[in-house]
């Protein structure tokens, strides 16, 4: 029987054997920690579709990193800062609405990639920037997605209270003498640097969904917004830790099946959170049910 025990145990401390795994492990908990932060204020901001917008961008600007044999880090940050940059000015200067300018702009920047691809030959796989490369990472690229949580987390540390002003009421935030250019900037900047640091372990399409299902889960959990922050950084490095644990015993990718966990963890609490939202409906008089809806919104 402890013979029996024993080999059970082996097998499920296996994955934590091997060099890979360990650091498969460290960046998407790494990569977890600041999108998951930044997931909270994309959610109630509406930039999800930013997240989107500029994870796309980055392509070109990986391949153009590539050919100058320059770090291809600097390469996708200024490709998504670009993005950030052109999105606002053309918002800024024609009638039309930002939705639709991100996805001009996305769509375009990202045609202009393939476009590259084809034509300059470099040492990337296509697959590895769109789907990432989790068990092909190095410690220098744990070290590297190390430095940018820490810079993202140390941001929101710093102007969390400015930006959760700029997000719930832009015009009270000028009102008050917040410089509201540098927050909208800053917050578009740490996004950038983000998805930089979550390539190559989940790629450009997949990062997206981290940036965007752990706030939307918490938001569905909870009403306010330091219990939403911390339920986000639970959801998300749980289901990265665990998309990888269960990846290597079913032989799958590790960043979709972290993907999937999210999407199931969604799905269930989509369902709680449309059951208990009925229940109070029906316990509550039509006055009570009016203030309770408008609470939903998470507080500061």
């Amino acid at each position: 029987m402890t013979s029996l025990f024993d080999s059970g145990l082996d097998t499920l401390l296996l994955p934590f054997s091997f060099t890979f795994m360990q650091q498969a492990f460290m960046i998407v908990l790494l990569v977890a920690i600041p999108t998951s932060v930044l997931s909270c204020f994309l959610v109630l901001k509406g930039w999800s579709l930013m997240g989107d917008a500029i994870s796309h961008s980055v392509l070109p600007g990986v391949i153009l990193a590539y050919a100058l044999s320059i770090p291809y880090a600097i390469g996708a940050f200024a490709a998504g800062m670009f993005c950030a940059l052109a999105t606002g000015f053309i918002k800024d200067n024609s009638r039309l609405k930002e939705d639709t300018v991100m996805g001009v702009v996305f769509s375009s920047m990202f045609g202009l990639g393939l476009v590259l691809m084809t034509k300059i030959e470099t040492g990337v796989h296509l697959d590895h920037i769109l789907f990432g490369d989790v068990l092909g990472v190095s410690w220098t690229d744990v070290l590297e997605a190390a430095g940018i949580a820490l810079l993202v987390v140390g941001f929101i540390l710093f102007k969390g209270r400015d930006l959760l002003v700029f997000i719930f009421d832009h015009q009270h935030a000028k009102a008050i003498g917040l410089h509201v250019g540098l927050l909208h900037y800053g917050l578009l900047s740490i996004l950038s640097l983000t998805i930089v640091g979550a390539l190559k372990a989940v790629g450009m399409i997949l990062v997206v969904a981290m940036l965007i299902a752990p706030g939307a889960i918490a938001f569905l959990l909870t009403r306010k917004f330091q219990s939403m922050m911390l339920i986000a950084l639970l959801i998300s490095t749980l289901s990265s830790f665990l998309g990888v644990y269960l990846s290597f015993f079913i032989d799958s990718a590790p960043a979709p099946t972290i993907i999937m966990l999210m999407t199931l963890l969604f799905i269930c609490v989509f369902f709680y959170s449309g059951y208990q939202t009925r229940r109070a409906s029906a316990t509550l008089d039509p006055e009570s049910l009016a203030i309770y809806a408008g609470e939903q919104s998470p507080r500061a």
